[in-house]
């Protein structure tokens, strides 16, 4: 199973998602805002890195793009509240490869399967 980072600076909604993915077998670790994410980050192996676009002391626009910038080419998800086309599309520019919406829909850990076979697929 995956190897998933959460990145929240909410604590409820990180551990309502790493609960949802648990019970897939995945192992989550979690990080309150982009800057301790941005560690984790640089420091372990995810498969997969959920990312907030907007939190306090670094949003999730310039946690992907530093890491992008550091040529990390792992998959991240912006997982967002605004469904404006402008932010999702922002969130793209910055260096995710896809969002999911806030609140998360039923189908959460069905899409995050699609996200990591697609990413593993060559």
């Amino acid at each position: 199973m995956a190897h998933i980072l959460i990145v929240d600076d909410q604590p409820d909604i990180r551990s309502m998602l790493a609960m949802r993915l648990e019970l897939q077998d995945h192992t989550i670790e979690q990080a309150e805002n982009g800057a301790v994410g941005l560690e984790m980050a640089r420091q372990g192996r995810f498969d997969l890195i959920l990312l907030d676009m907007h939190m306090p002391v670094m949003d999730g626009h310039e946690m992907v793009r530093l890491l992008r910038q550091e040529g990390y080419a792992g998959l991240v998800v912006a997982v967002t509240a605004s469904a404006m086309v402008s932010d999702t599309h922002r969130a793209i520019q910055a260096g995710c490869n896809d969002f999911i919406f806030k609140p998360v829909s039923e189908d959460f850990e069905e899409r995050i399967e699609q996200l990591l076979r697609k990413r593993i697929s060559p």
